[in-house]
C-alpha cells in the first residue's frame, strides 16, 4: 500500500494535541480525555521537543507514584521522538511503528508539526484500501453490475 501519511492516512488539517514542555503531566492526561487521543506532542516555538503517550503517564507518572499535577512534560517527555514526513508511505509508517513498539508518530513537514499518526488511523487506511480493492476485484470477476442491485434479467 502506498498511500502517503497526507493526504492518504490522515488529511493533516486535524487540530494539532500540543502542549510546551512545562505543562504538568495532568495537564496532557486532560487534554487527552478531551481530545480522545493517545498522545501529546511536546511543542515549544513550534518545534517537536518530544512526545507523551497515556503509557508514558502510566508507567512514567503513576507507576513512579508522582503528582500528575507536578510532574512537568519535560521530564516524563520521549525526547526526539521518531517521526515521520508526509510523503512517507502508510507501510513505511506501520514498519516504524513495529520497529519501535509505537502506537503514535509525530508528522513533520521540514521542522513544522503537521499532524499525528496513530495505528488507528493505519488500520482505517489499510481497511478502506482492501475494500477498495475487494471492490476493484469483484467488479473485474462479476462485472459492474454486481452487487449493485441491478437486474439483469429480460
Amino acid at each position: 500500500m502506498q498511500r502517503q501519511i497526507i493526504p492518504g492516512v490522515i488529511d493533516g488539517q486535524q487540530p494539532l494535541c500540543t502542549l510546551p514542555g512545562d505543562a504538568t503531566a495532568q495537564a496532557a492526561a486532560e487534554l487527552m480525555a478531551e481530545r480522545r487521543v493517545g498522545a501529546v506532542m511536546v511543542v515549544e516555538q513550534g518545534r517537536l521537543l518530544g512526545i507523551v503517550t497515556e503509557r508514558d503517564v502510566v508507567f512514567r507518572v503513576i507507576a513512579k507514584n508522582r503528582a500528575a499535577d507536578a510532574t512537568l512534560l519535560s521530564e516524563v517527555m520521549t525526547s526526539q521522538p521518531e517521526t515521520l514526513s508526509p510523503q512517507d508511505s502508510a507501510i513505511a509508517a506501520l514498519e516504524k511503528m513495529q520497529a519501535g513498539r509505537y502506537r503514535h508518530l509525530p508528522v513533520l513537514r521540514g521542522d513544522e508539526v503537521c499532524g499525528m499518526v496513530s495505528i488507528r488511523d493505519i488500520y482505517e487506511a489499510v481497511r478502506n484500501h482492501l475494500q477498495e480493492e475487494l471492490r476493484g476485484a469483484e467488479a473485474l470477476i462479476y462485472g459492474d453490475q454486481y452487487g449493485g442491485g441491478a437486474s439483469t434479467a429480460t
